[in-house]
């Protein structure tokens, strides 16, 4: 068994140390505290700086992903603006030629019948003037009376 005074197995014998050392032993460890201070502000002040590094590049990094999806997104939309424009284009002509065929059916005249026609009256109106023109100038008889 192990006397009261005796030390823990591994640690020194601290009772010959004398009051001077004690006194040293004690300043020693609030240099040691000191120095903990000190390195810990250092190290706050080094965890602070990266950590202000590592936001600006993650804000880089997250602007930089945000404007590829647009760009990406944007002509995404165009595209489908494309496609939307072509297939109504094309909803449109077969709902005119619908419509035409459903007119021409019911004996509706057509935009191309109505321009015949015009062009056919001016015609006749043009032939109608030439033969009033000569007509009209040829002089007129006198009348002779008879009595």
């Amino acid at each position: 068994m192990a006397k009261k005074s005796d030390p823990a197995p591994g640690m020194p014998d601290l009772s010959s140390l004398s009051p001077m050392s004690a006194h040293q032993i004690w300043l020693a460890g609030l240099g040691a505290m000191s120095q903990a201070q000190a390195q810990g502000s250092k190290a706050m002040e080094t965890l602070i700086h990266d950590g202000l590094t590592f936001q600006r590049k993650s804000q880089e990094e997250a602007r930089q992903r945000f404007e590829e999806a647009s760009e990406r997104l944007t002509s995404m939309a165009q595209g489908l603006g494309q496609q939307a424009s072509g297939r109504i284009d094309k909803l449109e002509h077969v709902f005119e030629d619908r419509v035409a065929r459903a007119l021409h059916r019911l004996g509706m005249p057509t935009l191309q019948d109505i321009l015949d026609l015009q062009a056919r009256v001016a015609d006749l109106e043009a032939r109608l003037g030439a033969v009033k023109a000569p007509a009209a100038k040829a002089p007129a008889r006198k009348r002779v009376r008879k009595d």
